[in-house]
């Protein structure tokens, strides 16, 4: 439960919760006096930490160390105490210059530098989910003739997916009847998701076109293959390492249980999308989360959007000793960046 808080002990819990996050040792009661310059004695200081601890926001590892944060310390901290910071321009540039859409001109190549990115700029591990094409809105159909006898097939959706096969045509349609029957079906199936275009409504628009449908049977084989098509989880990872390499995963057993969930991509694909939210940047720390391998890491996520839609997530997972206000502060602007160029 948590437990409102007065002044001086939000100041003294938020002095703990920086100077743990920055050295990853016990804080004392001369530490938080010397680096947040408190007007306030070693002694109450220390009788401040005390009922800290016994409202359960810290904890004392040994008898003489100082105190470190529990996860509902960090709770508290991040609902009620951080300071999110704007990104310096050297972070601005940095993000924009790695995932500018002159170099990149394919979406799962901005994804998967994003991941990179994220990483990077955190020191944390990334987890980046791409637009999912199941998922994904019909956009348009083309059928481009190609010679006589073949033409390319084309399907395009919203977030940017395209399909394309070349079929044999039977006999050569007429650019006005290759354009009617396109049109046709564009406007039938404009704006649904892929999972709306059911085997029955493909025998619905064939029975529609019955006497064009020797000509278009294989015009239709596209779509039927993509409802076949088994579904594209992509879960792109950035600095796997980096959580190995913080003082909380010294252990190896819980090692292995970390580059066992990395190489889980459809685990990895659930936990992202049980913990985001289309409002804003989630956290999730320690036992909040539901999937046991990461019960003791926090998990940061934001969703980006293709055209005002809700197309995919980023996140970031390390320990719950986390640099909360740059990640949250870096997680805003590369969401910002994704939604502002992937609908361009």
């Amino acid at each position: 439960m948590v437990v409102p808080l007065n002044e001086r002990k939000e100041q003294i819990l938020k002095a703990v919760v920086i100077n743990y996050i920055i050295t990853a040792e016990p804080v004392g009661s001369r530490t938080v006096a010397r680096s947040h310059r408190m007007d306030l004695s070693s002694a109450t200081i220390r009788n401040e930490m005390a009922d800290l601890e016994e409202m359960g926001y810290l904890i004392q590892p040994h008898t003489s160390a100082g105190r470190v944060p529990t996860q509902l310390g960090y709770r508290y901290y991040v609902d009620n105490l951080i300071d999110i910071d704007d990104l310096s321009a050297d972070d601005e540039m940095a993000i924009s210059s790695s995932l500018s859409t002159e170099k990149m001109r394919e979406i799962e190549q901005i994804i998967n530098n994003s991941a990179r990115v994220l990483s990077s700029a955190t020191n944390q591990t990334s987890l980046v989910m791409g637009p999912q094409f199941q998922k994904s809105a019909f956009q348009h159909l083309r059928i481009l003739p190609l010679d006589d006898k073949r033409s390319l097939v084309v399907l395009i959706t919203d977030t940017g997916f395209i399909k394309n096969k070349v079929i044999e045509m039977q006999q050569q349609l007429s650019p006005s009847e290759l354009h009617q029957v396109v049109s046709y079906l564009n406007q039938k199936l404009y704006g649904l998701t892929i999972d709306q275009v059911t085997t029955s409504l493909i025998n619905e628009l064939k029975r529609d076109l019955f006497r064009r449908l020797e000509i278009l049977e294989q015009a239709f084989i596209l779509l039927e293959e993509s409802l076949m098509e088994e579904k594209q989880i992509r879960v792109f990872l950035g600095g796997t390492t980096n959580i190995l390499n913080q003082p909380e995963f010294k252990d190896v057993d819980k090692v292995r249980r970390m580059l066992n969930l990395f190489e889980q991509e459809p685990l990895l694909f659930k936990i992202l999308e049980d913990a985001s939210s289309e409002d804003d940047i989630v956290v999730r720390i320690g036992a909040e989360n539901e999937y046991e391998d990461i019960k003791e890491c926090t998990l940061i996520t934001g969703t980006y959007k293709i055209h005002d839609k809700t197309s995919g997530i980023v996140g970031v997972l390390g320990p719950t000793r986390m640099d909360y206000s740059r990640v949250i502060s870096v997680m805003r602007r590369l969401v910002d960046y994704l939604n502002q160029n992937l609908s361009s």
